[in-house]
């Protein structure tokens, strides 16, 4: 342990002194030389995740730029930038899992040199990494956007990421233009050309909005698959019994393969998620979600964990301090509570 406190007090010293360039040189020469990036990821424990989305939504017809980033800067300062964020959702939250989303345009650009900064920075922090495809705003159609540009796209972050066990891939975010055997004959498209990445490492959308794992779940093809299901409190109004009911029903038997991908509810308002619900559709909700997670042993990853300007966001930027701040303790208890704390 003191070898590596000397090293990082040095690396500290040595970064101080240097020009932006020379930083970017340092940073990443430190980073070459750890022979597995994702040592620190305890691969036992099970999904806390969080998304971390850009500001104008992940539906962006160009590049993709996260909220607090600046597109076109370099890797390092990209690392930099992301660094308080990652320290944030690990430290406020106890996040273990970051879902982050890509596109044809960000992957195809130089931007995916610095992009990728995030991802690396932080599997070597210790999280898992989900890398989840969304189609652009203008067609917003729930199809994939252009089939060959898709399979340059993920033949390209193959090629960076396949071979460590710290990145997920989730095929597409919300494929809700597809019959369920057009989606399930896309799924099986993707494994038969990437049959070397392990399907514990690929994530699935259930039909719709993902909001149905249970018929691309009984897919003999996808069995070591994991599941990604999405369900939010303003789609409808439900009681608390009610909201339980209908998460189940959308799992069905394969709670030990879901990922909840997706969730949340009103965090920056002020709304207490600690109190009695007295009728409140999203207390019910976030209360009543959480219970089945945790009971069932359902893995989950908060929408989001970081949007600037976000309702829902449960983590938010203090320009001054530079660090991230928690929007509502009472919904952090029970996002928590989810993944099994707070007992």
């Amino acid at each position: 342990m003191k070898k590596y406190i000397l090293s990082f007090l040095f690396l500290s010293l040595l970064i101080a002194g240097c020009s932006k360039e020379d930083k970017e040189d340092v940073i990443i020469e430190e980073e070459e030389e750890q022979e597995d990036p994702w040592a620190n990821i305890d691969f036992t424990e099970p999904i806390r995740g969080v998304n971390w989305a850009d500001e104008r939504d992940n539906f962006v017809d160009g590049q993709l730029v996260l909220s607090g980033l600046t597109l076109g800067d370099s890797y390092f300062m990209v690392q930099s930038d992301a660094q308080p964020i990652i320290r944030g959702f690990i430290e406020n939250m106890s996040a273990n899992t970051l879902r982050l989303p890509v596109n044809h345009a960000t992957v195809s650009s130089t931007w995916w040199n610095g992009y990728k900064g995030v991802v690396d920075k932080a599997i070597t922090k210790g999280m898992r990494v989900i890398l989840a495809y969304w189609e652009a705003d203008s067609s917003r159609d729930g199809k994939v956007d252009d089939l060959p540009e898709f399979w340059e796209m993920w033949d390209d972050i193959i090629e960076d990421y396949g071979e460590n066990p710290g990145v997920y891939f989730e095929v597409m975010n919300e494929p809700h233009g597809y019959a369920l055997y057009q989606l399930t004959d896309l799924y099986a498209s993707w494994l038969q050309r990437y049959p070397e990445i392990p399907q514990g490492r690929i994530l699935l959308g259930g039909k719709g909005y993902s909001e149905d794992v249970t018929g691309v779940g009984a897919d003999s093809r996808f069995e070591g698959c994991l599941l990604s299901l999405h369900n939010y409190a303003f789609w409808t109004n439900r009681t608390a019994e009610e909201w339980r009911n209908d998460w189940l029903r959308r799992v069905g038997a394969y709670a030990s393969r879901t990922v909840v991908t997706e969730f949340g509810a009103t965090m920056t308002q002020g709304k207490d998620y600690s109190t009695a619900t007295q009728g409140d559709n999203e207390i019910d909700y976030i209360q009543a979600s959480a219970t089945v997670f945790n009971e069932n042993n359902i893995q989950s990853v908060y929408w989001p964990g970081y949007r600037h300007g976000d309702w829902y966001s449960i983590q938010e930027y203090d320009s001054n301090t530079f660090n991230l701040y928690t929007t509502n303790e009472s919904g952090l208890y029970w996002i928590q509570y989810g993944w099994g704390m707070n007992e």
